[in-house]
């Protein structure tokens, strides 16, 4: 069975737009500004090798698919070869390898992903499908790594839902130059952290 993880880097404002300065976002690259450390490296790459798949928007998927086919070493080669799935309307192809495009309803495509798929299946960047898996509440545990920076614009990550989302922070840990690994999971049953 699996899992939906979705791992962000965020402000301490909420902001999680172009946080590898590839888009053109006026802040893009804000991450590289402030150490993460060996720790924060570790956390990043022991997520990436413990996936099972990718699930990813449109937009990530397409940042993606144009950065990391070229590149090499351990996390790449993961990244590369590990199934991805796409979540699109508009996509009618993903050509990067292993690639699937999800259609139609969200929440019967997820929960039928979760079926199938044997472990982690982690969502990075993807705003639009992460907003769209809270408010469905198909997210099993949400991994920020808050930079301790307020960029005072941008995109959020969370934007309004029908109703309000009780988490449960899971763990937590301080890495390099004061960036928070924060791990919640959704506090269901009326479950108090």
């Amino acid at each position: 069975m699996g899992r939906i993880v979705v791992t962000e880097f965020v402000s301490l404002d909420g902001v999680m737009e172009d946080p590898g300065g590839s888009e053109d976002f006026k802040y893009g690259g804000w991450t590289f500004e402030i150490e993460r450390g060996e720790e924060g490296e570790k956390f990043k790459v022991d997520e990436t090798m413990e996936s099972a798949a990718l699930l990813l928007g449109r937009v990530t998927y397409e940042g993606f698919a144009e950065a990391w086919p070229s590149r090499t070493g351990e996390f790449a080669d993961k990244f590369n070869d590990m199934p991805k799935y796409v979540v699109s309307s508009t996509l009618q192809k993903a050509d990067w390898n292993n690639s699937t495009v999800l259609k139609g309803d969200l929440v019967g495509a997820v929960s039928k992903l979760t079926k199938e798929v044997d472990g982690d299946i982690v969502v990075h960047g993807s705003r639009q499908l992460v907003q769209a898996l809270q408010e469905n509440d198909l997210i099993d545990e949400l991994r920020l790594m808050v930079f301790p920076v307020v960029l005072g614009s941008g995109k959020r990550l969370f934007g309004d839902t029908s109703d309000k989302k009780r988490l449960r922070l899971s763990g937590s840990k301080t890495v390099g130059d004061g960036v928070a690994i924060l791990i919640y999971q959704p506090a269901r049953d009326g479950a108090e952290g």
